[in-house]
């Protein structure tokens, strides 16, 4: 599967702080066996947040992560984003994420983690923790391979 990553943090794209949620995640996708061919560090900014799903999905992205800006903070706006951009979502993956992190936090009841179709990508919006985003894609795992080949339009068994 080919994946991009996009980390979504005004103080990261500064070089401000150190991203280390795109590396958390890209560690675990390779471990996953799939191939990552983009990457990017964008702001908490929607337009560039937008520009960056698309040119990674006409790059051929079949899954696109992203980690950051799901919480509730003025300048968190990767849900929004995604919303403005997708031909569908897919709440019962929001719904896991949540459910499941909720086991392991409190503060998970705040997430506004989701999953939606952009172009032929399936795009998930994860954590900005390092160890929340990788938690929350585990938990929605066996989900991915389906709903990528759906995304780009595979015929499917079902």
């Amino acid at each position: 599967m080919q994946v991009g990553i996009i980390t979504v943090s005004d103080r990261a794209s500064e070089g401000v702080y150190e991203d280390l949620g795109g590396p958390a995640l890209k560690k675990a996708a390779e471990d996953y066996g799939w191939s990552i061919i983009a990457e990017a560090i964008v702001p908490d900014d929607l337009t560039r947040i937008q520009e960056t799903i698309r040119s990674f999905s006409s790059q051929g992205c079949g899954l696109i992560l992203t980690t950051g800006g799901t919480g509730i903070a003025e300048r968190d706006v990767t849900p929004e984003a995604i919303r403005g951009i997708m031909r569908v979502e897919i709440p019962g993956f929001g719904e896991v994420m949540r459910m499941k992190s909720l086991e392991l936090t409190p503060n998970a009841i705040l997430s506004r983690s989701l999953a939606a179709v952009v172009d032929r990508s399936l795009v998930i919006a994860l954590p900005g923790k390092p160890q929340g985003a990788v938690d929350c894609l585990g938990f929605v795992l066996g989900a991915i391979p389906h709903s990528v080949k759906l995304a780009q339009r595979v015929p499917t068994s079902c």
